[in-house]
């Protein structure tokens, strides 16, 4: 029988110390990730179906299965699951829950990026939306960066409370940050160092004329290109940097809307997450530079966490046996 590990297994082996390097190492490799496909599964209530898949010909080859049914009511309108391989033999190795998966590596390739991007002594960091991402992105930062501080802005205060429940519950989270609720957006984005978004807004959230130089924007909301969650000033005096070219140049509205009005410039989209793990660009030039971080992810991600799963998964069976 082909093992299935839960969504508290795939939490407690994906460390995010452990899975930020592990994503480090796969981006220098020659990792298949050809684009994802979709497919509208009914009309009548506007569900699809989404394959991510990505291989490594001498290695494992995974794939993520999505379904999103919006209409959804009394369960979650997006479920996961994710199928493990051998590339050589084409055995099927396990299946697992691919909503962590998918929280988990967003949230460490952010903070991957982060560490070429924001300031060495970034300390304040901002979370801009209070979804179920939220808590991962702050916890993942804070492995990156020295932060002692975190804000949480929301359209609701009461899901902003309760994220800054989770926060708190957090055991790997450093005892010394403070966690705050924040009602003034402006304030906070001044005072950042690093400012994270994931929403699902269709407008801009952050105005350019509230972020201060030295600035780093991590935006992981805008997964379609007609979504977006800074305005074009901010994109204008940006250096931009994104996880893959391909996925940005297909699906990022931050990307795609403000290079369509030409407050972005093309030349400004300086490199993706590869360029920066490989040493073929340093990242952040002056402390001065605003950056951005532009991701709608990608499976190369999904199938290092995956990987990481199953070695924790063998080394616990073993362990069990044995005991």
């Amino acid at each position: 029988m082909i093992p299935f590990i839960s969504k508290e297994n795939v939490r407690r082996a994906l460390q995010y110390p452990q899975l930020i390097q592990a994503l480090r190492e796969a981006f220098q490799q020659e990792i298949v990730t050809p684009k994802r496909h979709a497919h509208q599964l009914s009309e009548q209530v506007n569900s699809s179906l989404l394959l991510m898949p990505a291989w490594n010909p001498s290695g494992h080859t995974g794939v993520k299965l999505v379904t999103v049914a919006p209409q959804n009511k009394d369960t979650p309108t997006v479920h996961a699951v994710f199928i493990l391989f051998d590339s050589i033999t084409g055995v099927p190795l396990t299946f697992m829950d691919g909503e962590e998966i998918t929280q988990k590596r967003t949230a460490a390739a952010s903070a991957l990026a982060s560490s070429f991007l924001s300031k060495e002594n970034s300390s304040h960091l901002l979370l801009v939306g209070n979804g179920s991402l939220a808590p991962h992105m702050a916890l993942a930062h804070s492995y990156t960066r020295p932060i002692n501080k975190i804000s949480i802005w929301g359209r609701s205060v009461e899901k902003s409370e309760s994220c800054r429940q989770t926060l708190l519950s957090f055991t790997d989270l450093p005892k010394n940050i403070k966690i705050e609720v924040s009602d003034d957006l402006a304030g906070s984005c001044m005072s950042a160092d690093i400012i994270t978004c994931a929403t699902t807004s269709k407008q801009a959230i952050i105005k350019g004329k509230w972020i201060q130089a030295g600035t780093h924007l991590d935006l992981v909301g805008g997964f379609k290109p007609d979504m977006r969650e800074v305005d074009d000033e901010l994109m204008a005096k940006s250096v931009v940097f994104v996880d893959t070219f391909t996925g940005a140049f297909a699906e990022a509205g931050d990307i795609l809307q403000t290079l369509q009005s030409g407050s972005l410039k093309k030349e400004a989209i300086v490199a993706e997450l590869a360029d920066l793990c490989a040493g073929r660009h340093n990242g952040r030039q002056s402390e001065q530079e605003v950056t951005v971080f532009k991701s709608v992810g990608t499976a190369l991600e999904d199938l290092c966490a995956a990987n990481l799963v199953w070695q924790y998964h063998q080394q616990e069976s073993n362990e069990n046996a044995s005991a």
